[in-house]
């Protein structure tokens, strides 16, 4: 079904019982590309390690906004090296600000959000932002530094959403557009033109009806696909064709 799953987590602990035998099995059930995002060093060297080994598998490296307060004050040399070794790292990524929780450093997330844009503008790399109850800084910083990328497992409104299309960036959606509680998820959608829409399932995270709770893997997509052709009034496999190419464009994958 040519899919692109352009956010997933294989290097989870969710998968650590059966990781290879769910990567062999994916491009039998209609997966084409994967592009494996980073939560902190850890796990941009596993997927760089994952993208070498499968040649579906591509790779973004960097730090997402909950783990900071774990990484050490070299990460961007560490970063920029892991880039430069490995062809198939093609973004910096998951970065961005969370504010869902107290306690948060929102300072220290906004520092690490803009070294990271500044490392991406230095290797003229996308971005994958993740944004969580934090719309109006992230736009505000996205605005400042321009990159390229998608802003990932979209969760605000219409409204910010065309804010985002206005930078030139793209909108990835995941499997909450199938959960009946997704009406802003689906306004958005609405708001988002075909050439700017990515699929994902931000794996094991975020599974679909009727596999919501469960542990996701990139098959799934098809029911997400399926929701989204729906407000767009074209087949499944056309959504997912026009999503699979946004991706194959924005990684700038050969």
């Amino acid at each position: 079904m040519n899919i692109f799953d352009t956010h997933a987590h294989y290097a989870d602990r969710a998968f650590d019982d059966d990781r290879g035998q769910v990567l062999d099995e994916l491009p039998g059930k209609g997966v084409k590309f994967v592009m494996l995002a980073a939560s902190g060093l850890e796990d941009s060297v596993e997927n760089m390690r994952l993208a070498q080994k499968y040649d579906y598998i591509y790779a973004a490296v960097g730090v997402h906004p909950e783990n900071i307060d774990e990484t050490p004050g070299d990460y961007l040399d560490r970063l920029r090296r892991m880039t430069a070794s490995e062809p198939k790292i093609k973004a910096i990524g998951e970065i961005g600000l969370d504010y869902h929780y107290e306690g948060y450093d929102r300072d220290a997330q906004i520092r690490f959000f803009c070294e990271q844009l500044k490392l991406a503008a230095e290797l003229d790399m996308p971005v994958i932002v993740h944004s969580r109850d934090a719309s109006e800084d992230t736009v505000d910083i996205l605005r400042e530094y321009r990159p390229r990328g998608v802003v990932h497992c979209f969760s605000g409104s219409a409204e910010t959403a065309k804010e985002i299309l206005k930078l030139g960036m793209y909108i990835g959606f995941t499997g909450v557009l199938t959960f009946k509680n997704a009406k802003k998820a689906l306004k958005a959608l609405e708001a988002v033109p075909l050439d700017r829409l990515l699929m994902e399932t931000d794996c094991p995270y975020m599974a679909p009806e009727p596999f919501r709770g469960k542990r996701s893997d990139s098959s799934m997509i098809a029911y997400t696909a399926a929701k989204a052709a729906e407000i767009k009034g074209i087949t499944t496999q056309e959504l997912i064709d026009i999503t699979s190419k946004n991706g194959i464009t924005m990684y700038e994958i050969d």
